[in-house]
Formats: structure tokens, sequence, C-alpha cells
């Protein structure tokens, strides 16, 4: 026992009660049990204070990873729902920045003509939209960016990184997410005189390091996926020589599923996804605005074409849209987006959109474009004249019944002297109104939000693509057992 005169003892912070007049003891528990008795809520206090102290030595003795997972940094805490994670959760691997970050912070020379660095800023929207008002309702104006069609492995990143659903707990994951700006990586060396060699660089050490990762060599990647910002056909070179990567072809992948913005229709690893356009609501009100404006807009032509003639192609058939579009006038509106006027949509083409009730979709560069999805984004009503434009592409995205959203004219019958405006005109009125209605009800799976946790209770493209990546590999799960 410590004698009463110790100066740590605690008794000497105490004051001494007046009354009564305690008799003289030696016996250091009597004392004690004395000044419980007339101080009691001191005590509790102190007992307390003893029992924090107890548990913070016990603390440091912890193990690191112990303290990592139940106190998270804050830029990386998360909230976890067990309502909506019913399908599981999501482990972001943490990969060397060569394959991400300093991809996108190398924004000045990803391509030989001009900086992309503007294009990929705030978080991968691009810069704020300017030239809208009038356009859109005024208090959503600062919603809209001139957001890159290339940009969505970035999105899709610092979405995962702050979704409810992500664990920092790879022994809890049901998937794991592979945060490769493959899209950055392969369009860097897609032009000039480089070689196949410098077009799979990041792409076989992305493949080396996974190959050593203790859940990659459990699964074999069937329970890993990644986001690729550009088409399919960019990376699935096949021989020396041809166009693109090869990342797809290699060994490694074979199992892994792969968000894309065009997919290859035979390949069911493959899953499309919306190319990102300008409009990311800040909150479910944004999304419930938008879409009233849209469906009410009073639109003032019937069909309408955003794009520019590929002279390089042999029949080229978007010069034969320009060609029907040019001799209805007051009926069609185009706008010629030879150059780089449309380059990742503008005021121009939003307009046009708005003010359009059909907007014609041929195929681009490859079988899709950005164009669809700012179109119907819009509220105007897509005409296909190709199947794979959307039909084969975006299953979990657009509404089954291709019918009930947009209308299909096969380009031969086009190129044949078929009317588009007569297809359009025979339609009917209420046919017209109930697919208006169907693709404003979409509008927020073709979008993406923008706050990183994603929007309270409305469920945009992230939040689409990601549900159905778990759903798959809960089902391939139970096929297992």
């Amino acid at each position: 026992m410590l004698p009463r005169s110790d100066p740590q003892s605690p008794e000497q912070f105490l004051k001494k009660p007046k009354s009564p007049d305690y008799p003289d003891r030696k016996n250091l528990l009597y004392s004690l049990q004395i000044y419980i008795s007339a101080h009691p809520r001191t005590w509790l206090v102190l007992t307390i204070l003893v029992l924090q102290l107890l548990l913070v030595f016990m603390a440091r003795s912890l193990p690191v990873s112990v303290i990592h997972f139940r106190s998270p940094p804050k830029e990386n805490q998360i909230t976890e729902d067990n309502a909506v994670c019913d399908s599981g959760r999501v482990f972001v691997y943490n990969l060397p920045e060569m394959f991400n970050k300093e991809l996108s912070d190398s924004c000045e020379s990803l391509n030989p003509w001009n900086s992309r660095c503007a294009a990929l800023s705030n978080d991968g929207f691009g810069r704020k939209a300017v030239g809208l008002a009038g356009i859109v309702p005024e208090n959503l104006v600062p919603a809209w960016y001139w957001t890159d069609q290339f940009a969505a492995e970035i999105i899709y990143h610092n979405r995962m990184l702050r979704h409810r659903c992500r664990t920092l707990d790879p022994d809890s994951a049901t998937a794991f997410y592979i945060p490769f700006y493959g899209g950055l990586a392969v369009g860097k060396y897609l032009w000039s005189n480089y070689s196949s060699k410098d077009r799979d660089f990041h792409c076989e050490l992305l493949m080396r390091w996974l190959h050593g990762q203790r859940f990659w060599k459990r699964s074999n990647g069937w329970d890993h996926f990644m986001m690729l910002g550009r088409i399919t056909w960019d990376f699935r070179r096949s021989k020396d020589g041809d166009w693109g990567g090869s990342l797809l072809y290699m060994p490694g992948m074979k199992n892994v599923t792969r968000l894309l913005i065009e997919r290859n229709p035979w390949d069911e690893l493959d899953v499309g996804v919306p190319y990102p356009t300008g409009f990311h609501p800040r909150s479910d009100a944004d999304v419930r605005e938008w879409q009233d404006y849209v469906m009410n807009r009073n639109r003032t032509t019937l069909f309408c074409f955003a794009g520019a003639t590929r002279a390089s192609f042999k029949d080229d058939f978007r010069g034969v849209l320009l060609d029907q579009c040019g001799k209805e006038s007051g009926v069609c509106e185009s706008v010629d987006c030879s150059g780089t006027r449309c380059s990742n949509s503008s005021s121009a083409t939003l307009e046009l959109f708005m003010n359009s009730e059909f907007c014609l979709q041929p195929r681009g560069d490859s079988f899709t474009r950005r164009s669809i999805f700012d179109c119907m984004v819009a509220g105007s009503i897509p005409v296909f004249f190709w199947r794979r434009t959307a039909y084969f592409q975006y299953q979990w995205f657009l509404p089954e019944e291709p019918e009930s959203y947009s209308v299909f004219i096969h380009r031969n019958d086009v190129k044949n002297g078929t009317s588009i405006r007569e297809v359009l005109e025979g339609l009917g009125e209420e046919r017209v109104r109930k697919m208006r209605e169907t693709i404003v009800d979409y509008i927020p799976r073709f979008l993406y939000a923008a706050p990183k946790e994603g929007l309270e209770n409305t469920r945009d493209a992230f939040d689409v693509a990601l549900d159905g990546v778990l759903r798959r590999f809960q089902e391939q799960e139970e096929e297992r057992i």
C-alpha cells in the first residue's frame, strides 16, 4: 500500500471535509472507505478514468491490422448498409499508382494533339458546362459538365472508394474491384508509331501484380471486375501490328468481368455500361426536376441529327441521313459535328436534342456512340439503324422491349428510299408520348451522380452496374455450391 502522504495519491486533490472529525486511523483501506462514502460522485469519476486508461493500454497491444479495420482513415470511412448490401461487399485493390493516378496525372501527354487535363478534371466530370442559360433550368446549370466520353474509369474509381458496400476487409468481400485506368494506358499509345509492346506495357505489368495477390489466386479472377473506359475493340488486338492492346486476350483476363462503354456481344464477360454524359445530378431533387422538365418540353422539330460525314467510308450512311434531313426543312434539324464542335457534347447539340421529338442514331466509329445517351437524357427518342448500336449492348440499363423506347429502321431501307419522316409521323401521338414516358423513367440509369456516395434514393448508372456485378458473382457462387 502507498502511504497517505504519497504525492501521486488522489487524496491530495480532494478537499478534506470539515465535519465530522474522523478518528486518526493508520489503516488506509478504512480511510478510503470513509472518503468513498463521503464523496461517491468523485470516486465514480475517478473509477471511470482508471478504466479508460486500462482500455488505452490494452488497445496499444492489439495488432495493427485490427486497429486499421476498426478505425479507417477519415477519407476512407464507409457507412455499410446491410439492407442495401445484401448481394455482397466490394474490396478495392490499392494498386501501385502507375496503374491509375500516375496515368491521369500525365494528362498533358495522353494523346499527341492536345492536353487531356481539362477533360479529366473534377474527378472525371471535366470542365463546368457553359452556355446553357435558357436551355436547362437555371438551378440545374451547376450540375452540368463537359464530360469526356472516355472518363468512366476515373468516375467509377471515385464512386467505388466511397460506396456504402465497399469493405476494407478482403476476407469479407464478395467482389474485388481492380481500379486500373486501362483506357488511359492503352489510349496513350494508339496513335503515332507506337509498338504493340508499348500498348501492352501497363497491362502486362498489371497481370503480374494481380497474379501475386492472395485473393486473385484463390479464385483465378472469377470474382474480380474492372471498368475499362474505352470500347472493347481497343483491348482486343489478336496479332502484332493490328489496332489496340491485347489486354482482353491475356490469359489472366479469361475470368474477369469488365465494364465497358461498348461490349463484344459474343463475350459474356463484357458488360456494356452507359457512356458518361454531361448531367451529374447532385440530389434526388435534381433528377426529378430534370425528368419533369424534359417530359414537358415543347419540342418544335420532328427529328434531328448531330454528326459528321465519314469521307473515308464507302457509301457513308451518315451522308444519307444528312441528305434526308436537309430535304425536310422545318421538320428536321442538324448540327454538323465535323472538327470538334460536338466533342463531349455542347450547348448546340443539347439544345438540338431538347427541341426534337426523335434523334437519329447511326453507328459511330464503332457500333455505339455517346450521342445515344445525350439524346435520351434530353428526353428525345432514339432512331436506330443497326441493332448492335444499343439492343445488344446495354441490357442492364435499357427496357427489355426495344419498341417501348426507340424506333428501328433498317439502314438498307433508308438507302432504298424509305422516308424517315413518314415512318416517324406514322407512329401516332399516343405511342410517341408513351415512348417518351419510358425514356424519362429510365433517365437515372443513364446518369453518373455527382456525390461520391451516390444519391439518397435514386439508383444511377453506377449503382445499376455494381448491382449487376454483385448479382452475377452471387449467382456464380450459388452454382459452385
